[in-house]
């Protein structure tokens, strides 16, 4: 599977995976696009959005608490292990496009989460910010200030945290090898990263079942799932 770039593997000394919805899909966690974007016939992908928000903040929340049940209940699967096993040989950075902390929860030490955190909650308003990881009861949880809270994630036509984004870029201008797992690289500025990795010279893996628009650009590409690709990827290093 990974002959092609088998020589190449003893130089590399720093990893970043840019990992996408693909990776969680397989820990039963649902996508917004495809036959899993929609939830009782609204459009997941509307339903991400600060106007969708204000227009009916109750409905967004009783998705996100949906949403929430379902990642709490979910576990690492054998590639989140794999990004996590990959640190005991190499330098690992994980920038990742999920807000589902299934890369922290199997042992990934250094994830950068993109798009927020659904773990965490904060004030539409106030700076007020927390993590909940237990169930919201109120059907429209309140903040002290009296504003609604609403899930720390950054919503389309929001702008990514700049300080996560600033940090990225650099992680991606440094790799030596990049690996793109389960995501179309559709959405941006997440989109971006192959490129900066790219101007670098570094290797650049594609992992995913479906074609995407970076395709050709890559070093490398696996028309497979993180699962069956990650752990014989890591084995290279072992071995190396």
């Amino acid at each position: 599977m990974f002959e092609l770039i088998k020589d190449q593997i003893k130089n590399i000394k720093k990893v970043v995976f840019v990992t996408g919805a693909g990776i969680s899909q397989e820990s039963g966690i649902p996508t917004f696009r495809g036959k899993d974007g929609l939830w009782k016939n609204h459009d997941s992908m509307k339903l991400a959005t600060i106007d969708a928000f204000y227009d009916n903040p109750k409905l967004v929340w009783e998705w996100y608490n949906e949403r929430r049940k379902n990642i709490f209940a979910a576990q690492p699967n054998l590639g989140h292990k794999a990004i996590a096993e990959l640190e005991k040989y190499v330098k690992v950075a994980v920038l990742t496009q999920n807000i589902d902390g299934l890369h922290q929860k199997a042992g990934s030490s250094e994830v950068l989460e993109l798009h927020g955190s659904i773990i965490k909650i904060k004030c539409s308003v106030c700076n007020f910010n927390e993590e909940i990881t237990s169930e919201i009861s109120e059907i429209l949880p309140l903040c002290k200030c009296g504003n609604i809270l609403r899930p720390d994630v950054v919503w389309f036509g929001e702008s990514l945290p700049q300080d996560v984004w600033q940090k990225a870029m650099i992680y991606a201008s440094q790799c030596d090898l990049m690996v793109i797992v389960g995501t179309s690289l559709v959405v941006s500025p997440a989109n971006t990263l192959p490129i900066y990795a790219k101007q670098n010279n570094a290797l650049l893996i594609e992992i995913n079942p479906d074609n995407t628009e970076m395709s050709p650009e890559m070093t490398l590409v696996i028309r497979n799932t993180g699962t069956i690709s990650l752990p014989e990827f890591v084995s290279l290093f072992k071995n190396k």
